[in-house]
């Protein structure tokens, strides 16, 4: 089969033959249609991460979407989301024709969204959804503050702010492009990421109203000092990233005197029915137009390119392969 191969830690795959993959006990043969490059991926095929170096060569691809060839939970023919270990641990991923998951990695999927949509979305989709309705526990009318909004998950989370009733959402981005996204995915108010962490209070504070109830950080660093100034009473600021930095300054005072929350997600932390079950909320929603993440679809043999552009940093969106 044709496949993205990576032989060397560090540099990008190639497009390559690759030996089709093996049926085994409690593992599913999926038929791969879209598949994202996510930094899940970059980072396990560095060789430099907490994964320690994958042994190569191997195919990366930490998610996709595809039909079900061969399974015993699942009939032929299934459409199915899926997740897999690649980079984290021997095995293949789904930047290729064919590949081999888990049979508990299996969502069925049967809402009417396209295949490279539901890609684009996957886990960043689940993670802001989790955080939202499970982490933060957010209420209605209650104001959202979305750190990183021109990312993946902050696109999901402006999206899924509204869904589960936010009153106000307020999108925090760098480029003007990511701007005019949040307003087009349903802010109510739009910050520019830029100026130092007193500058960056005082607007996030005016875009507010001047409390946030909930903030969604994928992002830390000064931001995130900046957001844990204007958490309301009982407020709730929820990390899943650290895009701007591993480490951020908070104030002991202004944490007491809120009662507010400081808190840690990663979608590791959920079983695959929490998962199955987050991600059809966000396909279905997605379906509706209610969620959404910019994508552009490429050809799986243009995966050298749209590795090094995410790397590089110049991918506008998500970049979802088509084998």
């Amino acid at each position: 089969m044709r496949a993205a191969v990576l032989s060397t830690p560090g540099e990008a795959p190639v497009h390559a033959e690759h030996p089709d993959p093996a049926p085994a006990a409690g593992r599913a043969v999926v038929r791969v249609t879209a598949a994202p490059i996510v930094p899940l991926d970059q980072l396990a095929a560095s060789g430099t991460s907490y994964f320690g170096r994958p042994a190569v060569p191997y195919v990366p691809g930490v998610q996709g979407v595809g039909v079900v060839e061969e399974s015993a939970a699942h009939p032929a023919g299934t459409r199915v989301w899926f997740a897999t270990s690649a980079g984290m641990a021997p095995g293949d991923g789904s930047l290729a024709e064919r590949c081999t998951v888990a049979e508990a990695d299996l969502v069925p999927v049967d809402v009417d969204l396209p295949d490279a949509s539901l890609a684009a979305m996957g886990l960043s989709a689940v993670a802001a959804w989790m955080v939202l309705a499970d982490r933060a526990r957010l209420a209605q009318g209650e104001t959202v503050l979305v750190l990183g909004a021109g990312g993946a998950v902050g696109q999901a989370a402006i999206g899924a702010a509204r869904v589960l009733g936010a009153g106000r959402v307020v999108a925090v981005c760098r480029s003007t492009g990511a701007q005019e996204r949040a307003r087009r995915l349903g802010a109510d108010a739009v910050v520019p990421l830029e100026g130092d962490v007193d500058a960056l209070t005082g607007r996030f504070a005016d875009a507010c109203g001047g409390r946030a109830d909930v903030v969604v950080d994928p992002v830390f660093g000064i931001a995130a000092t900046a957001a844990s100034r204007v958490l309301a009473d009982h407020g709730r600021l929820v990390n899943l990233g650290g895009a701007s930095g591993d480490v951020a300054e908070f104030s002991s005072a202004v944490l007491r005197s809120r009662s507010a929350d400081v808190l840690g997600y990663t979608n590791n932390a959920l079983t695959p029915a929490e998962r199955a079950d987050a991600l059809a909320s966000v396909a279905r929603h997605a379906a509706q137009g209610r969620i959404s993440v910019a994508h552009e679809v490429l050809p799986l043999e243009a995966v050298s390119e749209a590795w090094t552009r995410q790397a590089e940093g110049r991918a506008a969106a998500r970049l979802v392969l088509t084998p």
